[in-house]
């Protein structure tokens, strides 16, 4: 399974956890922590703490793998994503709006 996002890793987290038939409850109670927590990595939340993750993750059963992409970096906001303007272009359409 390839993840990228909190809200696909939630929806990991919780099919795994119908699939071994336990509640939020339960599983909250075997990690550790409150089932609000468990609600909101559920959901998606951004903010859930690494180790917790990977506690919940390991209770489930699920073992974590990193793979490297081709391009090493992905996403809108790297500067490899942000298009250079040519000067030589902007230039020529300033003048020929004079």
């Amino acid at each position: 399974m390839n993840i990228r996002t909190a809200l696909e890793l939630g929806a990991a987290i919780r099919e795994r956890r119908r699939q071994l038939n336990l509640d939020q409850d339960r599983l909250a109670k075997i990690v550790g922590v409150s089932r609000k927590w468990i609600i909101d990595v559920e959901k998606g939340k951004t903010r859930a703490e690494i180790g917790l993750i990977l506690r919940t993750l390991d209770a489930l059963g699920i073992s974590v793998s990193l793979d490297t992409t081709e391009t090493g970096v992905s996403g809108a906001n790297t500067p490899d994503a942000i298009e250079t303007p040519d000067i030589d272009s902007v230039l020529d359409r300033t003048r020929d709006r004079r």
